[in-house]
């Protein structure tokens, strides 16, 4: 028989002659020790050579024992006919056995078989043998191990390095949700001993091949940070984790390692790489390794005569599922194996109907909307237990949708699934309901029935009127009694409309209740009349209206109260709109100055509670020079308009003193301190000379003047200067400017300019485009800015300008 791979050195050699270790010298070789380390790796190449012989005599024998089936003939006959076959192929016996495999078992590790041989065409195997003979030597090795170590192995060696695979790592997953190391080849001792258990609930790259129902493919591990058995070792390495699992029940994971990133591999290799995950999962349904708890052995699975018990003693419907394989041996349906006695179908079927017939048939909408079948599935798979509240159960009987809403709970034990459900009681749950909103709406409920007399109240409205449940109802006709005397024509016209007129009707009354406490209370009825149209009953409904009482009253007096101060406010803002214009009225009669043309605007907010303290003046003083000024005084209303006065009218005053811009301001800043109740304010003073055309001025914490020179406009320099009133003394710098002829010069506050959505420089830089267009007057001019200004904070604004003739 042809064994698997090529003689070795240690079959060739002659007697005597170990080969030399590599990296030894002759001394080396000669000492004990490399006499021994040459034995030791003599006896490994021995024991590897006879696994695969071990393995390829197998499948040679398979392959004898198809063709006895398929011939008809003895042992010896098959023999010699496969030795015949051989030559007449011209290949081994080992490659032509598996051809003969492949040819009669069509099971998935044959459809994968070419893919394997594509993908490892380029690929020289080191013992001489076909792809083909290399993967069904895996399954040999993985069908006939002991245990999931050798299987890991085998794996390795046949199937997985021609693909280019370094490590593989078997994961058996535990009832709890863990997972164990089950095996793993490619990894040292030291690693797969730190990675020997997984407790539940810890996310890793098996964890996630667990989850997915496909499987976890990850490029590279260090992109996803999951931690994973040798991750350190090529962490920029590909990785597969695939679940293991036979007749729809997952028993762990096959995770393969790459040293390089992984590309998205063909769907021909997908299917290899599963085909391989069930080759382990087949070692994994028989033997559990190595549990946390020390266990070792097969694994036990739980009679299902004692999950039939456990569930005839549960309080609570249940169901006992087996799975049902198809052809193929996957898991297509569930059979309903079981039923307790407290068993409710949701469509009223009795449970003979239900017991036994297959899950899908007996509920085929299971595996619609409610994922239902999906969720069973999957807890049979994995093992972890599913919960759900108020899950909607719908099932199809004659054709009919008939729906419920249940708790489920579904548990695996052994090859069994317990399903529970408790169907929700829909009249208890709506009566609850109902209890519930009667009692958060203080609403409470009677009947009275004129024939007998008798008279039904609910709790609510034994409540509402004070009295004990163990006291007799109050008729409808002896509700004067009980009402305030002022409500007693309310309530007769209630009584007539239901009673004798017999139409539904309503109405509030003040409740007297025996403990001294009244209510408002709203009470409507209507009258139940018998098929003779006589009238037999009485229904309706008391509200505690109370807080919506009291509610009305208190937003009737706030209604009342911002009335009156909505008036107040309006006659505030008046009397502040009537005195600024009577200061500062819109437009002002031109000053009479030679060489000169001076104008000023003035336009008030929009809205009049934001009436506020922008001021402007221009008057000849005694000395014929022009007093410039506008000033803004922070605030809004009757305190800012009265303080706007007083700065404008101490300021008008002390300029007659003939001081310069500067002083006059540090003089301003001491009213605004000290004598208007500490109000802050920013302002803008010029002294314009008509004799030499020259402008002194100073700023106090306001935009300075804009001078507009033929197509350009520029503001002065920002000189020095702090708001008024911010401390009780401070200096003013000032500065001079020489005008020309035909020269503009415009002072104004910022509701020209201030936008709330842009900065002020960028509300600047528009103005001063605006500004370069000059009309032929002044007047003209100042309209124009008016008109065209984008302002939307609807200040106030003021604006002076002077033009030199």
């Amino acid at each position: 028989m042809s064994d698997l791979r090529q003689p070795s050195e240690s079959q060739t050699a002659p007697v005597g002659h170990e080969p030399a270790v590599e990296g030894g010298d002759g001394d080396g070789q000669a000492s004990p020790v490399g006499r021994l380390a040459a034995t030791v790796e003599r006896l490994r190449r021995e024991v590897r050579a006879a696994q695969a012989e071990a393995d390829g005599r197998a499948l040679i024998e398979l392959a004898k024992g198809i063709l006895v089936e398929r011939l008809g003939c003895g042992p010896a006959q098959a023999s010699r006919q496969l030795a015949e076959l051989t030559a007449q192929a011209g290949v081994t016996p080992l490659e032509f056995a598996v051809e003969v495999i492949n040819q009669a078992s069509r099971d998935r590790l044959s459809e994968v078989t070419s893919a394997f041989l594509a993908a490892t065409a380029a690929t020289d195997p080191p013992d001489g043998h076909s792809s083909a003979v290399r993967l069904r030597a895996a399954e040999s090795g993985a069908l006939a191990a002991d245990d999931t170590q050798a299987v890991a192995d085998s794996l390795l060696e046949h199937a997985l390095t021609p693909l280019g695979a370094e490590a593989v790592a078997i994961w058996a997953l535990g009832s709890d949700g863990s997972l164990a190391l089950a095996g793993s080849a490619g990894f040292s001792s030291a690693e797969a001993g730190r990675w020997r258990h997984v407790p539940p609930g810890v996310t890793t790259v098996a964890r996630r091949g667990l989850t997915e129902r496909d499987g976890e493919w990850i490029r590279s591990l260090s992109e996803t940070g999951l931690p994973s058995i040798g991750q350190h070792h090529h962490p920029d390495g590909g990785r597969i984790a695939v679940p293991a699992g036979t007749g729809g029940r997952i028993h762990g994971v096959l995770e393969i390692a790459w040293p390089a990133p992984l590309e998205s591999p063909p769907p021909a290799i997908v299917r290899q790489i599963e085909a391989l995950a069930e080759l382990c999962a087949h070692t994994l349904e028989t033997y559990t390794l190595r549990h946390p708890d020390g266990v070792t052995g097969p694994r036990v699975l739980p009679d299902v005569s004692e999950l039939m018990d456990l569930a005839d003693g549960l309080h609570d419907p249940a169901l006992v599922l087996v799975p049902h394989l198809g052809p193929d041996g996957h898991l297509v349906d569930f059979r309903i194996h079981h039923v307790n006695s407290r068993f409710l179908d949701p469509a009223g079927r009795p449970r003979g109907a239900v017991n036994g017939a297959l899950l899908l048939e007996a509920y085929p909408m299971a595996a619609g909307h409610s994922e239902l079948f999906d969720r069973i599935e999957r807890v049979y798979a994995t093992g972890e237990p599913f919960r759900a509240h108020r899950m909607r159960l719908t099932a199809l009987v004659d054709d009919v949708q008939l729906a419920a809403v249940a708790d489920i709970n579904v548990s695996r034990h052994g090859d069994s699934v317990l399903l529970i459900w408790r169907i929700e009681d829909e009249t208890a749950r709506l009566a609850s309901l109902l209890q519930h909103a009667q009692r958060l709406g203080r609403i409470g409920g009677f009947e009275e029935n004129l024939l007998t007399g008798e008279i039904t109240w609910n709790g609510q409205l034994y409540h509402l009127y004070g009295r004990p449940v163990s006291d007799s109802p109050v008729p409808l006709e002896a509700l004067p009694a009980h009402a305030h005397p002022d409500d007693a024509v309310a309530i007769g016209r209630f009584l007539r409309t239901v009673i004798h007129q017999r139409r539904p009707a309503s109405t509030a009354f003040r409740l007297q209740r025996p403990d001294g406490v009244t209510r408002h209370i709203r009470v409507v009825a209507e009258p139940v009349l018998d098929s003779a149209g006589q009238l037999y009953l009485l229904r309706g409904a008391y509200q505690d209206i109370s807080a919506h009482h009291w509610t009305e009253v208190a937003l009737a007096a706030t209604r009342d109260q911002l009335a009156h101060s909505e008036q107040q406010a309006s006659e505030r803002n008046r009397l502040t709109l009537q005195l600024q214009h009577a200061i500062m009225p819109p437009t002002q009669a031109p000053l009479e100055v030679p060489g000169l043309d001076v104008a000023v605007r003035y336009r008030p907010a929009e809205t009049q509670h934001l009436v506020g303290g922008d001021w402007y003046d221009a008057v000849v003083l005694p000395s014929r020079l022009v007093l410039l000024c506008v000033g803004d005084v922070a605030g809004h209303g009757i305190e800012a308009a009265t303080s706007m006065v007083v700065l404008r009218n101490a300021l008008r005053g002390l300029a007659v003193t003939g001081a310069g811009p500067g002083q006059l301001l540090s003089w301003l800043n001491m009213v605004a301190h000290h004598l208007t109740g500490a109000v802050t304010a920013t302002a803008v003073c010029g002294l314009y000379d008509p004799e030499n055309n020259t402008l002194r001025w100073a700023r106090a914490g306001h935009l300075p003047p804009v001078l507009v020179r033929g197509s350009e406009a520029a503001p002065l320099p920002l000189v020095t200067g702090l708001l008024l009133g911010a401390v009780p003394e401070a200096t003013y710098e000032e500065h001079e400017v020489q005008l020309a002829v035909d020269d503009t010069l415009l002072m104004y506050t910022d509701g020209l300019i201030e936008r709330r959505d842009r900065s002020v420089e960028e509300s600047l830089a528009q103005f001063l485009t605006v500004a370069r267009a000059v009309p032929p007057t002044l007047d003209q001019q100042l309209d124009r800015l008016l008109t065209h200004s984008r302002s939307d904070t609807d200040d106030d604004t003021c604006i002076v300008g002077i033009r030199v003739a």
